[in-house]
């Protein structure tokens, strides 16, 4: 199967548009534009500028088979729809013939999350004698205490933080610039972390300088330690305790923000706190406080 030559040029055009235009991160960057070369392949030769919505509807149709969870097919369709506004724009099409594709419901399901006391089990069996160790108690101290993506704690560098004011500047989604707030413990293991562990971590390879552009957690080749990493160390330690829940660095996210508003913290404070465009998404910590509340009545009441 080929490509229209004239589809490939489009593709390329509106990937540029995403990416500088529309600020995507380069994860959805990546995640729409491998939708829509699926569909370019499916049309095979012929140009995506003359597709109707009958057509469009025949691409969902097609991929049906391969038994896509919901959110997947609402995915797709929302890049369809991205991609043919963008060529509508640019005056290539008359118009959109994926406006009025219906999305599938998506399931609500409730964020995962842990209890104070799972926290401090899973931060206290990390091993810290050793300078890897402790970068990776730093880490998670630092997840639970922020509520930043790990992505966000990845790409930190000496210039972000200002511990003196127990503030450390992150990049978000669509690198969208925010402060967030540090504890006053997960400072102190960031700056013991800074002064003596970090420069023992590389392993027969430079230590990088701790210049503004310098990244703050680096691996064992003196480079930035990758989320991967960060992943490895948090099921090793979940595996080791037994913990019976599926544990990844979005579950200490969830956890801050669910503690949060079980505090009494507004709204408005934790949407601020985890850089959420819209404060629907941040609603959903209120059900899961709720149904966190329904959980704890039934089991402790006498009569519930």
């Amino acid at each position: 199967m080929s490509i229209n030559n004239n589809s490939k040029q489009d593709l390329e055009e509106f990937k540029s548009y995403i990416i500088a235009e529309k600020n995507f991160s380069k994860h959805t960057a990546k995640a729409y534009c491998s939708d829509i070369l699926s569909f370019l392949v499916w049309m095979d030769s012929e140009s995506c500028e003359d597709v109707s919505f009958q057509k469009v509807r025949e691409y969902l149709h097609f991929i049906q088979k391969f038994n896509y969870k919901k959110t997947t097919v609402a995915r797709k369709i929302a890049s369809l729809r991205t991609f043919y506004k963008y060529l509508y724009r640019e005056r290539k099409v008359d118009s959109n013939p994926a406006i009025n594709l219906n999305t599938p419901k998506r399931p609500k399901s409730l964020p995962k999350f842990l209890t104070p006391d799972e926290v401090e089990q899973i931060l206290n069996n990390i091993k810290i004698e050793t300078p890897a160790g402790y970068r990776n108690r730093t880490i998670l101290e630092l997840l639970w205490a922020t509520g930043m993506r790990i992505s966000e704690l990845s790409g930190l560098n000496f210039g972000d933080l200002n511990l003196e004011h127990n503030e450390i500047r992150v990049f978000g989604k669509g690198s969208k610039e925010r402060i967030i707030l540090v504890t006053d413990r997960a400072k102190n293991f960031l700056e013991r972390y800074i002064e003596s562990a970090r420069a023992l971590i590389p392993k027969g390879f430079p230590v990088p300088d701790t210049s503004e552009d310098s990244p703050v957690f680096i691996n064992n080749t003196g480079y930035r330690l990758q989320t991967k990493t960060v992943r490895n160390v948090i099921n090793d330690v979940v595996e080791k305790i037994n913990l019976p829940k599926h544990v990844t660095p979005h579950v200490f996210r969830h956890s801050f923000a669910t503690h949060l508003i079980e505090n009494g913290a507004d709204l408005r404070v934790v949407q601020e706190l985890l850089g959420h465009a819209s404060i629907s998404n941040t609603q959903i910590y209120t059900h899961v406080s709720t149904q966190h509340l329904k959980e704890v009545y039934n089991e402790t009441h006498p009569r519930a």
